[in-house]
């Protein structure tokens, strides 16, 4: 048991939630449920980025203030999260008098340590990604290397942090160690990056062409790059630093409780740079400690081909919520796509994995509680277990080791193995040949027993990427709240009144 903080990015707040925000978050909230589960204290955090041009281009084109625009979407966000079942416990916005503050703070001491100066920039402008990149990275084509969107030579006043001091110190880092980032493609694109000089990076933007920002501290014509406003979030929720403190107009006064360092910032592939370069060289410049672990996951694929709106590729498995449920989706997404790899999104895949959720899990979940209904009359009997101790064991520690080392896939395909493995116990034990014969009595009594604990260690097992329907499952099961793994060791389930219900996972057709 322990604390556990960890992040997903803030999502911009020109556009509609997608597959990609739903993956990032729904991944998060699978890990946060399962430290919840070890007992841990848990800070997950996600929240809207509401700064930038391109929030401000928007807003203008749909007649709206910038902050009326973001408050739209942060509402959209969120109702998008309680449908998907995330269980956030901090949804922040830059735009909170709290936020604006510590990125001040944060400024004031990078300014103060010296790593801050004033000079002109020319270089290639992205509006749709808010960064420059240099000739090389545009290439003859002149677009931006991440969406292919356009660029424009701006020629204009920053200020620019020295991120070139820390590049040294940021290699090291990475290579004294290696499992910082995961997985090791991301480690290795990091330091290939790093092979070639740092530049100083620009942190602010003229007011006459970006209104909509934080202000500079110590000059109010310039506002904060977004990139460094959006990413200071994470050190905002954790409270490392108060701007209210008094002792040091910075808030870097003595230390404070708070949640830093991030456990683990989750994120897309396509930002792992701002994440693994600029915002771990900023940390170092401000004094403060490193996140723990910084996890880049892969992108949702059609082919080789990433799904985008504007490719008009886009084949989305939240849609299918309204029929299969959204735990049918998290599990679909979570089973499917290893972490830190692309994935192709098919109707076939998505049928597979959830007939293995009907016919393995769900099917043991109704086969079982039929059996003590029709029995035993709906109480589970008073026996000690009769077999699967080893399966069970086996399975709950390849889950936990699995979970731990952000290895999902795999944890719930042990988790599934031990539905299997007891569904195999019930062929070999015949519940309903031992009904029959009045000797058979006492095994049926622990061929119940021990299957209705088996069903609460899978209960346990599922709850963090199907929340809804282990709960279901538990309240079937007569617990008031499905059990901390802690809690699993000689758990007692005897004379608990069960219910059946119909299936916990229907059969439907993606047609």
């Amino acid at each position: 048991m322990g604390s556990f903080y960890l992040s997903t990015p803030i999502y911009y707040a020109s556009g509609e939630p997608h597959l990609g925000h739903a993956y990032t978050t729904i991944l998060a909230d699978v890990l946060a449920r399962y430290h919840r589960r070890a007992g841990d204290d848990v800070l997950f955090l996600t929240g809207t980025d509401d700064h930038g041009q391109k929030i401000q281009e928007v807003a203008e084109e749909q007649g709206l203030t910038p902050l009326e625009l973001c408050d739209r979407m942060a509402e959209r966000f969120q109702a998008a999260w309680d449908d998907l079942g995330i269980s956030n416990d901090r949804f922040i916005r830059t735009t909170e008098p709290e936020h604006k503050a510590v990125v001040g703070a944060l400024l004031e001491r990078l300014y103060d340590n010296g790593f801050i100066y004033e000079s002109e920039y020319v270089g290639w402008y992205s509006v749709g990604q808010e960064r420059y990149f240099t000739e090389k990275e545009i290439g003859p084509d002149r677009v931006d290397p991440i969406a292919g969107g356009p660029v424009t030579k701006i020629r204009e006043k920053n200020y620019f942090f020295k991120m070139s001091l820390f590049q040294d110190r940021l290699i090291e880092q990475i290579e004294k160690n290696p499992e910082w980032i995961v997985p090791a493609t991301r480690r290795n694109e990091v330091l290939g990056f790093l092979n070639q000089p740092l530049e100083d990076l620009s942190i602010s933007r003229p007011r006459s062409r970006i209104h909509w920002g934080i202000p500079i501290p110590w000059d109010p014509d310039q506002v904060t790059y977004v990139w460094v406003d959006a990413l200071t979030n994470y050190v905002t929720a954790s409270g490392a630093i108060d701007p209210e403190a008094t002792k040091d107009r910075r808030g870097f006064g003595d230390p404070l409780p708070s949640r830093w360092p991030c456990d683990v910032h989750l994120m897309g592939k396509d930002i792992i740079t701002t994440h693994a370069v600029y915002w771990p060289t900023l940390l170092m410049g401000a004094n403060l400690a490193l996140p723990r672990k910084i996890l880049a996951h892969g992108w949702w694929v059609v082919g080789d081909t990433k799904m985008s709106k504007s490719l008009g590729n886009v084949v989305d498995p939240l849609a299918l919520r309204d029929r299969f449920g959204t735990d049918a989706v998290r599990w679909y997404l979570m089973r499917e796509m290893v972490t830190g790899q692309d994935a192709s999104y098919t109707p076939e895949r998505f049928l597979t994995r959830y007939d293995e959720l009907r016919n393995i899990f769900g099917n043991l979940a109704h086969r079982t509680l039929s059996m003590i209904k029709r029995y035993r009359a709906g109480t589970v009997p008073a026996a000690p277990s009769g077999g699967l101790a080893v399966e069970t064991a086996a399975a709950v520690a390849a889950y936990r080791r699995a979970l731990d080392g952000y290895r999902l896939h795999e944890g719930f395909a042990a988790a599934m193995d031990l539905a299997r493995a007891a569904n195999g116990f019930v062929e070999t034990q015949e519940p309903w040949a031992l009904a029959r014969e009045p000797e058979g009595a006492d095994e049926l009594d622990r061929t119940l027993a021990t299957l209705a604990r088996t069903l609460v260690v899978l209960a346990c097992l599922f709850e963090p990427v199907m929340p809804a329907r282990a709960a279901e499952l538990g309240r079937r099961l007569g617990l008031a709240n499905i059990p901390l793994f802690e809690e699993l060791d000689g758990m007692d389930v005897s004379g608990r009144a069960v219910r059946v219900g119909t299936p916990l996972f229907p059969r439907v057709d993606l047609g």
